[in-house]
């Protein structure tokens, strides 16, 4: 069957917009007990908190947690940084009132990355931080119940925990467009699969995914095109240095890749 990838944060919402989907999600990646009856997209805070007004992908209270769901396509520089702000930002937001220093919810933030990094730089498939200090024997003390997690679908492997592993197979199946239903008979993977079914989704939310696929081509272009032109900078400062020194051009154009007649240019600004 043909879906729209689960990679487009426009679908990646709206599946997971639905209670009993987003519930069944928090239970099974936490471990915990959640009931939400309203699940929020592109969710702010009434009153800006710190210097940045934070806008939530998916965001669910129920009386006791908050919980924060992320999707993010593409690893920006600033991924690791950016989620741990937002994370922060909703404990810190309970304090904001008169009372003592008090958070009268715990704080979950779960951050699913689609993209398939070959640097290196994402090498699990679940990881999870908290804030529980570790005293001088090596015991974890128990004080903060909240937890940031990492989950990425490409990553999933036979250490993943089950109910997590369901999940991120699920997910990653998707990002091709393509699914076998067989593989999925539980009821919420039929569920699901009927909401990306690519023939039945509706118009207008086809439009915003393929803007959101325009932009995130467009994104990525620009930035390999700024990789390219701080490299090819870079490459002339290292020829100016060589051409200095009295290395020969043509080693010279050789080691830097720049082609004969511009480092003639080069050579002639030198002199």
């Amino acid at each position: 069957m043909q879906v729209i990838p689960l990679k487009s944060g426009v679908m990646f919402k709206q599946v997971f917009s639905q209670a009993d989907i987003f519930n069944r999600f928090v239970e099974d990646v936490l471990g915990i007990t959640f009931k939400a009856e309203v699940i929020h997209t592109e969710y702010e805070y009434p009153e800006p908190i710190g210097f940045v007004r934070s806008t939530y992908d998916l965001f669910a209270n129920d009386k006791d947690q908050r919980i924060i769901v992320e999707i993010q396509h593409i690893k920006e520089d600033d991924f690791f940084d950016r989620f741990l702000y937002y994370h922060l930002v909703s404990l810190v937001e309970q304090a904001g009132g008169y009372r003592e220093y008090e958070f009268q919810q715990t704080v979950y933030t779960i951050v699913v990355l689609t993209s398939t990094l070959r640097d290196g730089s994402v090498n699990f498939s679940c990881a999870v931080s908290d804030m529980n200090p570790i005293n001088e024997l090596g015991e974890t003390v128990e004080i903060y119940p909240h937890r940031l997690v990492f989950l990425c679908p490409h990553q999933v492997n036979d250490k993943t925990p089950q109910k997590i592993q369901k999940w991120l197979r699920f997910i990653e199946d998707s990002l091709d467009g393509e699914m076998n239903t067989e593989h999925y008979p539980e009821s919420i993977w039929q569920k699901m699969m009927t909401q990306i079914k690519k023939r039945d989704i509706d118009p207008a939310v086809l439009a915003e995914i393929k803007d959101e696929a325009a932009w995130e081509k467009a994104k990525q272009r620009f930035e390999d095109e700024g990789r390219k032109e701080g490299e090819k900078a870079k490459n002339i400062e290292n020829a100016k240095r060589m051409l200095e020194k009295g290395i020969e051009p043509a080693l010279v154009s050789e080691i830097t890749q720049i082609p004969p007649k511009e480092l003639q240019n080069i050579f002639k600004g030198l002199k």
